[in-house]
């Protein structure tokens, strides 16, 4: 659940920054969808809410990009399932949004939160 208060976000905000929220979750290791979606949400205290409705496209788009590759396996309740794992390619480019995000959200905060002059 959400903190009390915190309303999750959806749509265009996650739709937007879905792709390094993934990457940057398989950088902890290889894992299937329900674990990716998972993992964001409980990272972010539940305020990111991730539907299966973007995020298989977004693990499709990012596999046909090459910055992940898939392979089947068995998931932790006995059942065959697709799993993810970062590719090198996918690592640099983690590296590279990342670098970027951290640029909008800087700039972004310069507008909403101005030096005292």
């Amino acid at each position: 659940m959400p903190k009390r208060g915190t309303p999750p976000l959806q749509g265009d905000l996650l739709q937007g920054t879905l792709d390094v929220l993934i990457l940057k979750t398989l950088a902890l290791g290889p894992a299937h969808g329900h674990t990716i979606a998972h993992l964001i949400e409980q990272r972010s205290d539940e305020v990111l809410q991730v539907e299966h409705g973007s995020l298989y496209p977004a693990l499709h788009r990012l596999e046909d990009r090459g910055w992940i590759s898939s392979f089947w396996g068995t998931s932790e309740n006995n059942r065959r399932a697709r799993y993810y794992r970062l590719t090198p390619v996918g690592r640099r480019e983690l590296a590279e949004q990342t670098s970027r995000w951290d640029l909008m959200v800087a700039a972004i905060n310069r507008v909403l939160k101005p030096a005292m002059e």
